[in-house]
């Protein structure tokens, strides 16, 4: 992330002056995509350079950096972790400075790819208003828009953040696996399915989450959740807890439209709660 963000701030014309990291290659990585940035091995140097800092380090480690600094007096102090809020840098804290958080929802799993994902993408800032202010400024400049969370939501919106990159890749990684059961190697599975999954995302987008929903959860046949169970335990067992849990909210997103008669979803839910 610190990467990645560093050079698409460097790329929109913001001064991005230092980077401290005490990894070598990484601090060679980022000066070699930032030219001009000073680096450093160590945090606290940065502080005697820049005016906004920012902390892009992983989650359990922000509380222990946060009380090895102290910031200068109209400086201040973010960090781009999507769970933790700003009140993890109070110890950095010092008159006349603020802190704040700064989230862009993008899976960082390949730097330029990254680089260009902050376009269109959402961030979620929070801080001060002159603060939150400036990060919605500094979203807007990578091509992202700022959200301002609820006071207290950002565990669950963070939850949401994984379920939507690593929880959807799992999901991936189930179809795969059922897909090589029917002779499809991992390209075709992504090929063939792909485009299911596309079109559903769309019908969500247009016609609600809800109303998107399509299957046989939908349609209370039993029967075909019954051999789907069989085949899942006989050729793809790793992956029927994740079939299970998908079953269930789909049986209750059915029965909140009224699309599911009661005796239909009660025999799928005893299905479901059966031994494999």
């Amino acid at each position: 992330m610190g990467t990645a963000l560093g050079a698409a701030l460097h790329r929109a014309g913001w001064p991005v002056v230092a980077v401290g990291s005490r990894d070598e290659a990484r601090r060679n990585r980022f000066r070699s995509l930032v030219p001009g940035a000073r680096a450093f091995a160590e945090a606290a140097p940065v502080l005697d350079e820049a005016e906004l800092i920012i902390l892009s380090v992983p989650d359990d480690a922000i509380a222990n950096l946060a009380t090895e600094l102290k910031l200068y007096g109209g400086q201040a102090l973010v960090h781009t972790s999507g769970v933790l809020g700003a009140e993890v840098l109070e110890p950095a804290r010092a008159a006349g400075t603020q802190i704040g958080t700064f989230h862009p929802l993008v899976a960082f799993a390949d730097t330029e790819r990254a680089i260009e994902a902050f376009r269109g993408a959402t961030v979620a800032v929070e801080g001060d208003d002159e603060l939150a202010s400036l990060l919605a400024t500094m979203a807007e400049a990578l091509g992202a828009t700022a959200v301002r969370l609820a006071p207290g939501s950002k565990a669950a919106y963070h939850a949401a953040a994984v379920l939507s990159a690593g929880g959807f890749v799992a999901l991936l990684d189930a179809i795969a696996e059922l897909g090589e059961a029917a002779g499809l190697d991992e390209a075709g599975a992504l090929a063939v399915y792909g485009g299911l999954i596309e079109q559903t995302l769309g019908n969500a987008r247009a016609l609600g989450i809800r109303a998107a929903l399509t299957g046989p959860m939908t349609r209370g046949d039993v029967g075909t959740l019954a051999r789907h169970l069989e085949a899942l335990a006989r050729l793809a067992p790793d992956s029927l807890p994740l079939y299970r849990a998908a079953a269930e909210r789909e049986i209750a997103l059915a029965e909140g439209r009224g699309s599911l008669a009661p005796h239909a979803a009660e025999s799928m839910r005893r299905l479901l709660a059966m031994p494999p």
